[in-house]
């Protein structure tokens, strides 16, 4: 089994786990909404964006329901099944249109292009190399539209903190150079981790950044809702200290996740 099987089996697996991951988690939903801030900034409603790694569908209909067209993409089918079900139960179905394609076949993509692309929550870590994506863009995103991804880096504090507990692996973790092997639902992959340099540097000349934010930069990692449930002053006060580093240099790239939005300028025709 390829690399791209296991993950779409993998997350195949744990389509109905993910979708439980976002009931009663303030967190999770805090990191969501710092995302879609993103979008607005930058794309009008009324906006055709074209999302990457688009799971259950959960910020597919989000953006749908804010007045943006999606296209939602995944190499999971079960995932997809889930995304088309939450379409028809919220009666989306003429603003968002479902595909089953990997981010590295974007000539694959159907109704380009698009204002905006969107990978949320670090799928593209899945992959060696960003340019592979990044080279495609030009298929599917229209001259002056935006790329918000939300990536994994190399530095998570709170991941790190992990070492006061014994849980060394975990706290070094990123710091590995090259394949991370992760497992899950009992299948093993390969995860990268990238510094938002090194994935401006992939970018290159064609694209400006606009916007970098570390995304639980002193908060807890995303999957975690314990803190946020059961001592919600704790969390307030380190989502205010979180809001207010997230944007500046080293912090923006000392998180669970950073996002990062790019605008298409080529230089050349």
């Amino acid at each position: 089994m390829s690399d791209v099987e296991t993950i779409a089996e993998a997350f195949s697996r744990t389509a109905a786990r993910y979708d439980a991951l976002v009931d009663d988690n303030p967190h999770l939903t805090r990191l969501r909404r710092k995302v879609y801030a993103h979008v607005s900034r930058h794309v009008e409603p009324g906006g055709r964006i074209l999302e990457l790694n688009a799971g259950t569908g959960i910020d597919a209909v989000a953006l749908a329901q804010q007045g943006y067209i999606i296209h939602a993409t995944d190499i999971s089918p079960v995932m997809l099944g889930r995304a088309r079900n939450k379409v028809e139960q919220f009666g989306l179905q003429g603003q968002v249109s479902v595909q089953n394609c990997s981010y590295e076949q974007l000539n694959q993509i159907e109704n380009a292009p698009f204002d905006s692309v969107l990978s949320n929550f670090g799928g593209l870590n899945c992959i060696p190399d960003l340019s592979v994506v990044i080279e495609q863009l030009p298929l599917v995103l229209r001259l002056g539209g935006t790329v918000t991804w939300v990536l994994m880096p190399p530095i998570c504090l709170w991941e790190m903190a992990e070492i006061l507990r014994g849980k060394f692996r975990i706290a070094f973790r990123r710091f590995k150079r090259g394949a991370v092997r992760s497992h899950l639902e009992g299948l093993y992959f390969n995860v990268y981790y990238f510094s938002p340099p090194r994935t401006m540097k992939w970018f290159g000349t064609d694209y400006e950044m606009l916007e970098l934010e570390g995304l639980s930069v002193i908060t807890p990692t995303g999957q975690s809702k314990n803190l946020a449930n059961q001592f919600p002053r704790i969390y307030s006060a380190l989502a205010w200290l979180d809001d207010r580093l997230s944007r500046r240099p080293p912090w923006w790239g000392w998180g669970d996740f950073y996002i990062l939005t790019m605008r298409y300028n080529p230089t050349q025709p």
